[in-house]
C-alpha cells in the first residue's frame, strides 16, 4: 500500500510554493477586513517557501522527519494569520506521521489532527474562514479506510465544495463575492498534495476576485509577529487573553519542540511585545502596518448591520434566524474585546448597530465600540439590561429607514420595554416585600422584587408569580408580552401563562421563547 515518503513531502513542498506563487495575485485581491491578511497570498506563500527551504536543509531520512523539518520551518518563518494558521495544519500533519506512515487511513489521521492544531492556535476560531473548511475535511475523512490517492482526492474534492460555501457562513465575504482568501490557500496546498499523490496536476477553478473594489485607508492598526522561547506551555491560555484584550486575529501556534508563533493585530505595540517578555524570550519580531480597506458599503444594499451579544443558546438561535450575527457566551462570563471586536469588524456595512442582552454585556459592548480596532466603523450600542428588551428592538428595526432614524427607533423600544423576571431564590435574603427563603419564587420588576411565592416552587406556583408579575407590569399599559423561558422552566409553563392571561387579559398579545437562560426561570417584557 502506497505511503507519504520523504520524496513525496519534499514534491509536495515545492509544489505548495508553486500554487501559491500563481495564485498570489489573486489570493492578495480577496482583501475583506477582517477575514484576511491584506496580502494574504503573500503571507502564505512566504511562509510554505521557507519551509521548503527548512526541508531541502534539513536531508531527512524519514518521512516524519521531513515533514517535522517542513513544519518547523513554517512556524518559525509564519508570516501573518493566514500562514501561522497554514504552519499549523503541516505540524499536525507531521506529529501523525511521527507515530505512524501516512496511507490513506495515516492521512485521514493526519487532518484530524492538523484541524486540531489549527483550531488550537487561534484565540477565536470564525465560521466561514479556513478553519472551518479545514474542519469539514477532517470532518468528511475521519473514517475513511482507503488507499492514499483515494484519501488525497477526497480530501482535495471536499475542500472545494467547502471553500463555495464561505460566503454563506460570513456576511463580509457574501457581500464582497468573495471566498474566503486563507481557505482558498488551503485549497491550493491539498490540490498540491494530491497532485503529487496521484502524479497528475489539479487545479481547480474557484472565484478569487471581489465584485467590489474598496478605497484603502491609512493603518490605524499593527501587524505584530514573533517567535517566543522560554515559554511555559501553562502560560499560554493567559498569553492568548492579554493578547485578545489589545486587538484580534491572535494565534499562538507551536513548532512542536517548544518554540512558539505570536501573532496579533493590534493598535498598541509595546504591550503586545510586554505580553511576551513576560513569558519567554521573544525573537525575530515584526511589526507591519495594518492596511485595511474600509469596510463593504454597496449602494441600495446593506450599509450597515445590527448584530447582538446575548447568553444562552437557544435565544442565540432565535436571533440569528432572524438575520442578526450573533455572539453568544457562556452564563456569568463576559466576552473578551477580541470577541466583541470580531462580532463589529466582521459585519457588513460601515455603521454598525449592537444590541447587548444585559446590562455587564453592554459594558463589554461599550469598550469594544471605542476601541482602536474598530475606528473605521460607526458602532453605536444600544444599552440594554435584558434579552427582552433586545427583542423588542428588533422588532423596529427597519433595514430601508435611515440609518439615524432606525438606531432611535430601536433604542427607544429597549427603553419602554418594561421587565420581569421570575427567579428561584438559592439562599435567605430580606426584600422589600418581606423575607425570602431559599427555594421560593422571587418575582421582580424593572430589578425590583415585588413579590413572594412559597416554597416548593411548582408549575401552579411559578404561573401565579409570573400572573402577579405581570399584573403590575400590565396595570401602566401594554399591548405585547414577551416570555423568554429558562433551562430549568417547566415545559407546560410558558402554555399555562399564556391561558391565564388570556383569560385575565384578552387585550393582549402573549409570545413565549425558549431563551435558555440559567439564571432565572422567566424573562417577561411588556410593550
Amino acid at each position: 500500500m502506497r505511503v507519504l515518503d520523504v520524496a513525496a513531502v519534499s514534491a509536495w513542498s515545492a509544489a505548495c510554493v508553486h500554487s501559491l506563487s500563481v495564485l498570489r495575485p489573486a489570493i492578495d485581491g480577496i482583501n475583506v477586513y477582517p477575514v484576511a491578511d491584506s496580502d494574504t497570498g503573500s503571507n502564505l506563500l512566504f511562509t510554505m517557501t521557507a519551509a521548503r527551504d527548512a526541508l531541502a536543509e534539513a536531508e531527512p531520512a524519514t518521512a516524519a522527519e521531513a515533514l517535522s523539518a517542513f513544519a518547523k520551518g513554517a512556524v518559525a518563518a509564519a508570516k501573518g494569520n493566514s500562514g501561522v494558521i497554514m504552519s499549523q495544519v503541516v505540524r499536525g500533519i507531521a506529529e501523525t506521521a511521527a507515530a505512524r506512515e501516512l496511507d490513506g487511513p495515516g492521512l485521514a489521521e493526519a487532518l484530524g489532527c492538523a484541524d486540531r492544531a489549527a483550531t488550537g492556535a487561534v484565540s477565536r476560531p470564525v465560521a466561514g474562514t479556513i478553519l472551518t473548511v479545514l474542519h469539514t475535511v477532517a470532518a468528511a475523512v475521519r473514517d475513511a479506510t482507503g488507499p492514499l490517492e483515494e484519501v488525497a482526492a477526497a480530501a482535495a474534492g471536499i475542500a472545494a465544495e467547502a471553500l463555495e460555501e464561505t460566503p454563506k457562513q460570513l456576511p463580509v465575504l457574501a457581500v464582497a463575492g468573495v471566498v474566503d482568501a486563507g481557505a482558498r490557500g488551503l485549497v491550493a496546498v491539498l490540490d498540491a498534495l494530491y497532485g503529487v499523490i496521484s502524479g497528475g496536476l489539479t487545479e481547480p477553478d474557484h472565484p478569487l476576485e471581489a465584485h467590489h473594489h474598496h478605497t484603502i485607508e491609512a493603518p490605524t492598526a499593527w501587524e505584530v509577529m514573533y517567535l517566543l522561547d522560554g515559554v511555559d506551555e501553562t502560560s499560554l491560555p493567559g498569553l492568548r487573553k492579554t493578547l485578545s484584550g489589545l486587538g484580534d486575529s491572535v494565534t499562538v501556534a507551536g513548532d512542536g519542540a517548544g518554540a512558539y508563533a505570536v501573532h496579533v493585530h493590534c493598535a498598541d505595540i509595546g504591550a503586545a511585545l510586554e505580553a511576551g517578555i513576560e513569558l519567554g524570550r521573544p525573537r525575530r519580531v515584526r511589526v507591519e502596518p495594518l492596511i485595511t480597506p474600509t469596510p463593504v458599503e454597496v449602494g441600495g444594499g446593506i450599509d450597515r448591520s445590527v448584530v447582538a451579544v446575548v447568553h444562552g443558546g437557544p435565544l442565540a438561535e432565535l436571533l440569528r434566524a432572524e438575520g442578526v450575527a450573533v455572539l453568544s457566551v457562556p452564563h456569568g462570563v463576559e466576552p473578551t474585546v477580541e470577541e466583541m471586536l470580531g462580532l463589529i469588524n466582521e459585519a457588513a456595512g460601515h455603521h454598525v448597530t449592537v444590541l447587548p442582552g444585559g446590562q455587564e454585556l453592554t459594558a463589554a459592548a461599550d469598550a469594544a465600540a471605542g476601541h482602536a480596532m474598530a475606528a473605521d466603523r460607526d458602532v453605536v450600542v444600544i444599552p440594554c439590561v435584558s434579552p427582552v428588551q433586545v427583542l423588542a428592538a428588533l422588532a423596529v428595526h427597519d433595514q430601508d429607514r435611515r440609518t439615524n432614524d432606525d438606531v432611535v427607533a430601536m433604542a427607544e423600544a429597549a427603553a419602554a420595554t418594561r421587565r420581569g423576571e421570575l427567579r428561584i431564590a438559592q439562599e435567605e435574603s430580606l426584600t422589600w416585600v418581606g423575607r425570602a427563603q431559599a427555594g421560593d419564587v422571587v418575582g421582580l420588576v424593572d430589578g425590583e422584587v415585588v413579590l413572594i411565592e412559597p416554597a416548593p416552587a411548582s408549575e401552579t406556583s411559578l404561573v401565579a408569580a409570573a400572573v402577579g408579575v405581570l399584573n403590575r407590569m400590565l396595570a401602566l399599559g401594554g399591548e405585547l408580552v414577551t416570555v423568554l423561558t429558562g433551562l430549568d422552566a417547566p415545559v407546560r409553563l410558558p402554555g399555562e401563562l399564556a391561558d391565564q392571561l388570556r383569560l385575565e387579559h384578552p387585550e393582549v398579545e402573549v409570545t413565549s421563547y425558549a431563551g435558555g437562560q440559567t439564571g432565572a426561570v422567566l424573562l417577561m417584557g411588556v410593550e
